[in-house]
């Protein structure tokens, strides 16, 4: 009988906090759902070419300026209420910063956690370390490309357009190549062969033309590679305005 009993007792307690935690109201400030999930490089190219849920680079602006992934928006990690409108605007987020090591993302989730309005934030802790370990190309911005150009004369400046556009004028210190070339480019110097940690801006008549040839060099091993996401046109009325 008694341990009919203490069974009998248990199994009240058990029911009855099972039903404390299911009806217990929701504390003011606190966020359901999927924050802080960790996800992958590929996870993250996905929902990328899906576009319904926002990249966010919670990086200073100016790293942004100097390399990101393509489609990713920016907004710093402190601005946690507009993140949380963006969130709530497209149903979720992906935050990212600058690999394993970096803190921030951390941050944003613990930020975010503790507000309403925005159950699923997931993070890409691998960040840009990872995505261009892994082949994968990053853009750069005109602001950023002409820092580049002003400040580091050791960078390698690619011209994607055609030879004919090219010889009619480029960019001082631009070389010309195609994809097809790229073989041929890592022996006549064209590419940095022996340094492939060396600095490699494409750009192009626009960015979807400078983007293909970053990605063929960027699965070459040039993993320090990227593309300006702007066109020839505005590019060559920034240098000349220099």
């Amino acid at each position: 009988m008694k341990k009919k009993h203490c069974f009998t007792h248990c199994a009240i307690w058990i029911a009855a906090i099972l039903i404390m935690s299911c009806s217990s109201p929701r504390v003011e400030g606190q966020a359901t759902g999927n924050i802080g999930v960790e996800i992958t490089t590929a996870e993250v190219k996905q929902l990328l070419l899906a576009g319904k849920i926002p990249v966010i680079d919670v990086r200073p602006e100016e790293e942004y300026k100097m390399s990101h992934i393509p489609g990713a928006i920016h907004i710093f990690e402190t601005e946690i209420d507009r993140m949380i409108d963006v969130c709530k605007s497209n149903g979720g987020a992906v935050i990212y910063c600058n690999g394993p090591n970096c803190h921030k993302v951390q941050r944003v989730r613990e930020r975010m956690s503790q507000k309403e309005g925005c159950a699923d934030i997931r993070i890409f802790q691998d960040g840009m370390p990872i995505w261009r370990a892994l082949g994968n190309t990053v853009e750069i911005t005109l602001t950023g490309f002409m820092r580049v150009f002003s400040l580091d004369k050791t960078a390698v400046l690619i011209d994607a357009r055609s030879e004919e556009e090219y010889k009619a004028g480029s960019i001082p210190g631009a070389v010309s190549l195609k994809a097809e070339d790229i073989e041929a480019a890592n022996e006549d110097g064209r590419l940095p062969y022996t340094d492939h940690g060396t600095r490699i801006i494409v750009f192009g008549s626009d960015a979807n033309q400078a983007r293909q040839l970053a990605e063929a060099i960027g699965l070459r091993a040039y993993w320090n590679s990227g593309y300006l996401g702007s066109t020839y046109d505005e590019l060559r009325q920034a240098v000349s305005g220099q």
